[in-house]
């Protein structure tokens, strides 16, 4: 799988954005499993997908802070 870019995250609903923190936990999950069991073969997945994490949550975080500002 493919870095995820920043404007694909922008563009989804809020719903949408928590399946993907979802699948993204268990993916993360999955991989610290298969590296504590030493099948892990992609190391650099770990990054990408703890990056991904991040930039939903960044997402999700600006948007409950808007209403905020224009209040």
């Amino acid at each position: 799988m493919a870095q995820t870019k920043i404007s694909d995250v922008r563009t989804k609903s809020a719903d949408e954005l928590q399946e993907m923190l979802v699948g993204l936990r268990k993916e993360q999950f999955n991989l610290r499993f298969q590296r504590a069991t030493g099948q892990l073969e992609a190391t650099g997945r770990i990054k990408e997908v703890r990056r991904d994490i991040a930039r939903v949550k960044t997402i999700m975080g600006e948007r409950s802070r808007a209403p905020a500002k224009q209040a």
